[in-house]
Parts: C-alpha cells; structure tokens; sequence
C-alpha cells in the first residue's frame, strides 16, 4: 500500500478566495489587454502619419483627435468600468481570523525567555 500523495487534483479543495481572485485578476488583465489593442493601433494609425500638417490636426475639446480617441477615451473608458468593477463586482471574501496578536505574544515570550537563559547562564560563571 502506497502512502505517497496522489496527483489526482479532482480531489483537492480549492478555496473560494483564491477562485474570486483567479476570475478578478483574468478580468482585469482582460481590459488591459483590450485597450492596449486599442490605443496602439489606433495611435499608430490616426497619430503617426508621414507628411502631418500642424494646421489641418483635427481637434477634439483642444486635443488632437489622435491623442483624444486613441488615449484619453481607453483611459476614461478604464477608469469608469475599474470603478464600477472595484464596487460592484468584486467580492469581499472572509479571510478568517487574524492571529497576529497571538503570534506576536508568543514571539515575544521566547525572546523574554531567551534573555532570561542568557542571563542565567552569565551569572552561572
């Protein structure tokens, strides 16, 4: 009979939090992903071209409609959805009880104890 684990991952548990945070992160990579293909194309195409006359750029509210389109609309588009991601979307999961005071009074103990051994073991001589 054999003890060694298995690599049967059906049976592992996987925690919920960490799905939440798997399926938020894909999410949000996902609308970093769409607006690179969006801004760089776009700039490349509308912002980068070969013989540019300053006097007939095309303006939208004072910036250059390149700029505009292919820049500031992704970024406004980003800001808004991240906001309503980040407040409605997102779930807040329960992450247990925090034990740092516990963990914090034990360390503390050793360290006084330790001390104490040290000065024992001084006055020893």
């Amino acid at each position: 009979m054999s003890t060694t684990p298995s690599n049967d991952t059906e049976s592992m548990e996987v925690d919920p939090v960490f799905l939440h945070s798997k399926r938020e992160a894909w999410i949000i990579l996902g609308l970093w992903v769409v607006a690179l293909l969006w801004a760089v194309p776009y700039c490349y195409m509308n912002g980068y071209q070969t013989g540019l006359d300053p006097e007939t750029v095309e303006t939208t509210m004072g910036i250059p409609s390149w700029v505009f389109w292919g820049i500031a609309f992704p970024w406004l588009v980003a800001d808004v959805f991240t906001i309503w991601f980040c407040l409605f979307y997102m779930k807040e999961d329960d992450l247990g009880v925090a034990h740092e005071g516990e963990d914090l009074a034990e360390e503390i103990a050793e360290m006084h104890a330790k001390q104490d051994e040290a000065a024992a073991g001084g006055d020893e001589s």
